[in-house]
């Protein structure tokens, strides 16, 4: 699975998590502001682990180092 195939599983998780904040805790326009940015904050970070953890693994800092036995 690619980076952008799992960037937009990401951003479709986002928009279901959004939508499930609207329909079950809707209550009023200041926590439903509130609450957004709450989803909006926790896809984004998860995202960027993500993002970091796989593209860290495409180009390693440290290669390995092989015995010649």
């Amino acid at each position: 699975m690619g980076f952008w195939v799992s960037t937009v599983i990401f951003l479709l998780a986002g928009v279901v998590a959004y939508l499930f904040t609207l329909l079950c805790c809707n209550r009023g326009p200041s926590t439903n502001l509130f609450h957004l940015t709450l989803v909006t904050t926790a896809v984004i970070c998860c995202w960027m682990m993500y993002a970091i953890v796989y593209l860290a693994q495409m180009k390693p800092l440290i290669n390995p180092i092989l015995s010649g036995e």
